[in-house]
């Protein structure tokens, strides 16, 4: 009965996951309510033994697991080396060394996989992201040129260092909390550095050929913006003249005024200012609703208007796109419900979302990770956007509200945190946490920004999972499944089982969260390794670096969701290039991770 209800709850967990009908985190806290569900239950209905399910501490664990804390803190830390502009120093100094596009390819990989080794990955793509767009522009190389590398390429770097990835934390926890003992600082360096070489030749050598050559022109052409713009001036008896856009028809649903000009003026904000007559407007909206303002508004429509990019920048105005980041609390919500125009001063002209454009009911639209926003507003309000981390703003700004005189300090607490736990002095938890406490005290991050910087997501998710994989182990489920797995492969010896877990949980690493396939696999590796009698190591190792590399779908890993619409791909194009090297890291690590932790 136990095998069966945890059967269940995986079953239900893994198809929501790969779904998406809910948020992983909400999938994490529905799985920590169901167990802690059956937990109060156990003993009272038949057929659950109380012995072979988690206690109600152990269904809590997850809250005070020494890996959600360190996670937490590396977030923390992560956002301290942002903010003082240290990775931004160091991203702009080594990309600008690359002239030709294969040193910039070989330069950004280096680069990026190098900071990924020792803060979260994410932040680094949110820091590059405008970098290396800045750079494909000055060096005239399409960004899908260099946007999957650079995403690959902090993969590659976060198998590297014990908080390379949450991923490493996790399986390193639960292997302390079954008796094998936690994972040093440096204990994955060895293997890291074989793929860090791999991977990056894999690219140098293939990207030509597998990756396309999409060239980002004008912006209104990428959003096609033309075929739902026109441009009015209002006529002699129109309503609109001495009325603002909130007080008139273009205010409701459906259409969107993009500009207001007035005796060769642009005015801003848009709200704000009574129409006139001759005033020419450029309005967004589907064909249908634009005739329908037109005639019953009286308004004169120009016969050879052609939109540009120029149309809607001025002086003062400019046109961006925004990107929402996996961290962002604004994710599920609509830009009615966070007030975007209100808050931002700023209008979402189109929604770029995995391939596809949206152009109505922009405010009726839940945010997606990976969102592509195309945005116009003041350059005063798009530089407060850029410095709102609730967003990514694929555009260089000149960095004056970072602060630059701390990030020699940001650097040496970063120092510190490693070398620490390097050394064995203390845990990685530990001086994670002490590091924090410094970042604050030194003002390298205000505390405020210490909140806004955790991916609560990320953090509720663990809470949720990491009980499940206890009742995994308690009921027996993990058993079976190494049962079914020693009678397929066991015969032919722990290295054959190696590869049918590394293959097992990259399979699940590409259809769900990383974190989510690590919890569900470390527990079937451990027990594999006692039914064995070989050290479990090697086999937590296949599992480690399995679930921290997902290349063949830009829905696997967070940081392929971020550059998906960013750089214009398609789902096919992370099959071309992905498949083959997960295949090329299955084969590494088959062959090494015997070689470095022997059995």
């Amino acid at each position: 009965m136990e095998i069966t209800l945890v059967l269940i709850i995986i079953g239900i967990a893994v198809t929501l996951f790969v779904t998406e009908k809910f948020p992983v985190d909400q999938v994490g806290l529905m799985v920590l309510g169901a167990l802690m569900l059956l937990t109060v239950l156990a003993g009272r209905i038949p057929g659950i033994d109380p012995d072979r399910w988690i206690s109600l501490s152990e269904s809590l664990s997850g809250f005070s697991n020494p890996a959600v804390i360190t996670v937490l803190a590396m977030f923390v830390l992560s956002s301290g080396l942002e903010k003082t502009g240290a990775v931004s120093a160091i991203g702009h100094t080594l990309i600008r060394l690359g002239k030709r596009p294969t040193v910039l390819t070989l330069m950004m990989m280096i680069s990026v996989g190098a900071i990924s080794a020792f803060i979260n990955n994410t932040a680094a793509i949110a820091v590059f992201l405008p970098i290396v767009l800045a750079a494909s522009a000055r060096s005239k190389i399409s960004s899908s040129k260099l946007l999957i590398p650079l995403s690959f390429a902090s993969q590659f770097g976060g198998v590297c260092t014990l908080m390379g990835t949450s991923t490493n934390l996790i399986v390193s926890s639960i292997s302390e909390e079954a008796g094998y003992g936690s994972f040093s600082v440096f204990e994955f360096s060895k293997l890291g550095l074989i793929m860090v070489v791999a991977g990056i030749l894999y690219i140098m050598l293939t990207s030509r050929w597998l990756l396309p050559a999409r060239r980002k022109g004008q912006l209104v052409e990428e959003y096609q913006l033309r075929n739902y713009v026109a441009e009015f001036r209002v006529g002699e008896g129109s309503r609109l003249i001495n009325k603002t856009i909130s007080q008139s028809e273009l205010g409701k649903p459906g259409i969107l005024v993009m500009k207001i000009k007035r005796d060769g003026v642009n005015l801003w904000p848009l709200t704000l200012a009574p129409l006139q007559l001759g005033d020419v407007l450029l309005v967004e909206g589907h064909l249908d609703r634009l005739m329908e303002v037109k005639d019953s508004m009286k308004l004169e429509m120009a016969p050879e208007f052609k939109l540009n990019d120029e149309m809607l920048r001025t002086d003062n105005v400019t046109l961006v796109e925004v990107i929402v980041p996996s961290r962002s609390p604004l994710m599920g919500r609509t830009l009615g419900e966070m007030a975007f125009a209100r808050r931002y001063h700023a209008i979402v002209l189109a929604i770029h979302r995995r391939g596809r454009i949206r152009h109505e009911n922009l405010v009726e639209m839940r945010l997606h990770v990976g969102d592509v926003l195309l945005v116009q507003g003041a350059v005063e309000d798009i530089d407060r956007l850029r410095r709102d981390s609730d967003f990514i703003v694929m555009r260089e700004f000149e960095a004056g509200s970072l602060r630059k005189g701390r990030a020699p300090v940001a650097l040496a607490i970063i120092s510190a945190v490693v070398i620490l736990a390097a050394l064995g002095i203390m845990p990685i938890l530990v001086s994670s946490v002490l590091g924090c406490i410094a970042m604050l005290l030194t003002k390298c991050l205000r505390l405020e920004e210490a909140y806004e910087a955790i991916d609560w997501k990320v953090i509720t998710l663990l809470i949720g999972v990491l009980p499940l994989g206890l009742a995994m182990e308690k009921s027996g489920v993990a058993a079976l499944i190494v049962d079914y797995a020693l009678g397929w492969g066991g015969s032919l010896g722990p290295v054959a089982i190696l590869a049918i877990l590394y293959f097992l949980t990259a399979a699940l690493t590409e259809a769900m969260s990383n974190n989510a396939a690590a919890v569900f696999m470390a527990p079937v590796a451990i027990i594999s390794a006692v039914k064995m009698d070989v050290d479990p190591r090697p086999l937590l190792m296949a599992v480690t670096f399995a679930a921290s590399t997902s290349f063949a779908t830009p829905i696997g890993y967070q940081t392929n969701t971020m550059v998906y619409s960013a750089g214009d791909y398609k789902f096919i194009d992370f099959v071309k290039i992905g498949v083959p090297l997960n295949l090329l890291f299955l084969v590494l690590s088959v062959y090494f991770i015997p070689l470095i932790w022997s059995f």
